[in-house]
């Protein structure tokens, strides 16, 4: 069952409501005592409903969970609605960990506020009101494009926090000499994770090299990345909904 509610962001967009998406396998309710794994996610308007999805089309997540009886709460929050260039900043904004310039002018990274939010209200909340695991080695996060961006961040600047995660096809090249950085510095042992990218998405040899160089730095951090190039894969949900069973096997491999 999909709970949606309205929710603010006060670091973000002050007292702007969105919504936020929680996903409770129907086994819970057969089962008071059990507790699951929780993925937080990104992006949380395009994963489940079509009519809801920002380009008309889901990741399909909620019938995949349910086909499956997938052991698994998922949690997330709409993005930003506001423009880039707007005061409050844009998707861009609350999904970069650092500050960029591009074709969309000067973006002000605030990933690092997004992810308080997250597990500073967000998880404590869904702690609270659903039957978690809420230790390390049950906490994901997933996202694609910039979201796949946060979930290498999330990885990186909250490994005490997240054990597993899945970026699908991560936005490497923005700031892409800061993303560099953070990989090289980081401690991922212990961490799993699934990366992958499109070849319809890496056509250009900066496209390639960049996500080569990102899992040779990720190895390199002692994580456990399986890494995946997919077979006419593209920027949109309809190419990432056919991996959800990719990396959903990384997420529950030797889950303890």
């Amino acid at each position: 069952m999909i709970r949606e509610w309205n929710i603010t962001i006060p670091a973000l967009t002050g007292e702007e409501q969105r919504k936020a998406y929680v996903y409770v396998p129907d086994s819970a309710y057969a089962d008071a005592q059990r507790r699951y794994p929780v993925l937080y996610m990104f992006d949380g308007q395009n994963l489940f409903s079509d009519s809801e999805a920002t380009y008309g089309k889901s990741w399909g997540l909620l019938d995949w969970l349910t086909e499956h009886n997938t052991p698994l709460i998922v949690a997330a929050a709409e993005c930003s609605r506001h423009a880039e260039t707007d005061e409050c900043g844009g998707r861009l904004s609350e999904y970069s960990p650092f500050d960029f310039s591009g074709r969309w002018g000067d973006i002000k990274g605030r990933g690092e506020l997004t992810m308080d939010w997250i597990i500073r209200d967000f998880k404590p909340y869904i702690d609270e009101h659903c039957p978690t695991l809420p230790d390390r080695e049950h906490t994901f996060i997933a996202g694609s494009s910039m979201g796949g961006l946060m979930t290498l961040y999330a990885l990186c600047a909250h490994g005490d926090v997240f054990s597993r995660g899945a970026a699908l096809s991560p936005s490497l090249g923005f700031a892409h000499p800061k993303v560099r950085a953070m990989l090289r510095e980081a401690d991922l042992v212990g961490t799993a994770l699934y990366m992958d990218n499109g070849s319809e998405e890496m056509r250009s040899a900066r496209a390639k090299k960049l996500f080569a160089e990102a899992a040779e730095l990720l190895i390199l951090a002692g994580a456990h990345p399986e890494i995946r190039v997919v077979p006419g894969g593209v920027h949109n949900e309809a190419s990432w909904e056919h991996q959800i069973p990719f990396f959903m096997d990384v997420l529950f491999y030797n889950l303890p």
